[in-house]
């Protein structure tokens, strides 16, 4: 038994989300993604995988599915040079306040009226809510580019975002989606892989939600909505891997190492 592992899990577990939001924006223990804490090294991320994969975002349409609550990440893409950018969050999330400062510094993406800050809508977007209920009313215009890091593995409902993503991708669009397979206790990367769905869903899943899904189950959940659907493996931990994979749970392997050791993947998914 790993109370070392078991403890902070079980503490994580029944803290209210509301105070790991807290301990977020303080970075106080849980630490936020990097696009809440630096968009520009987030887009710069963004940039150098679409280089290197051919992908040209200039003047396109932009979706950041899990953009992190600040808003600076859309303008620096803007910026950069594409035509629209959505932000989305799920519902109840707040997002960082329109400053008088940031619509100065980006002049082209707010409206200043007197006492009141708005996003200029033709280029900035922001969207707090169900993205199953926004491609279900129609809410959102299909995009050229819909993009997410460190998302993916906290969703509950995979199948259906995938679905309501897809529906809101434009014909010839793409998704690009850096996922992180690790147990975020990043101490133990493969530890939550060697407990029960009963175990892990009442006693140590944290509330941000982990959905322990692998390559395989990605997979085939993107190709049912995508032509073509590329997964690269971007890091892996085989020592670890090995290490834990006499009590990993049977479900949770493939037969591959190569395949099962894998912590940070890309799924480029193509109309």
């Amino acid at each position: 038994m790993n109370l070392a592992y078991l403890i902070p899990r079980v503490i994580r577990h029944f803290m209210p989300e509301q105070l790991a939001d807290w301990m977020k924006k303080r970075h106080f223990v849980i630490k936020a993604g990097i696009e809440t804490m630096d968009p520009r090294v987030a887009v710069d991320h963004y940039l150098d995988y679409f280089a290197q994969a051919g992908i040209d975002f200039q003047k396109k349409s932009i979706m950041i599915f899990g953009y992190g609550g600040n808003v600076q990440i859309g303008c620096e893409f803007l910026r950069r040079g594409a035509g629209r950018v959505i932000l989305c969050e799920r519902q109840g999330l707040p997002y960082s306040k329109l400053t008088l400062e940031l619509a100065r510094k980006h002049p082209d993406y707010f409206v200043v009226t007197t006492g009141n800050i708005q996003q200029n809508s033709d280029r900035l977007t922001i969207i707090h809510e169900d993205i199953r209920v926004s491609a279900q009313q129609h809410t959102i215009e299909p995009v050229d580019l819909v993009l997410s890091r460190s998302v993916y593995e906290h969703l509950e409902d995979v199948e259906n975002i995938t679905r309501a993503l897809a529906a809101l991708t434009a014909k010839n669009g793409k998704q690009v989606h850096f996922i992180d397979l690790r147990d975020h206790y990043f101490r133990y990367p493969f530890e939550m892989l060697t407990y029960s769905d009963t175990i892990w869903k009442n006693l140590l899943n944290p509330t941000s939600n982990l959905n322990r899904l692998r390559i395989p189950q990605y997979e085939v959940i993107f190709r049912k909505y995508f032509f073509r659907v590329r997964i690269q493996v971007i890091e892996s931990n085989l020592p670890s891997f090995l290490a834990a994979k006499k009590c990993i749970r049977k479900e949770f392997l493939s037969g591959d190492n190569a395949v099962d050791s894998a912590t940070q993947i890309t799924v480029e998914a193509a109309k």
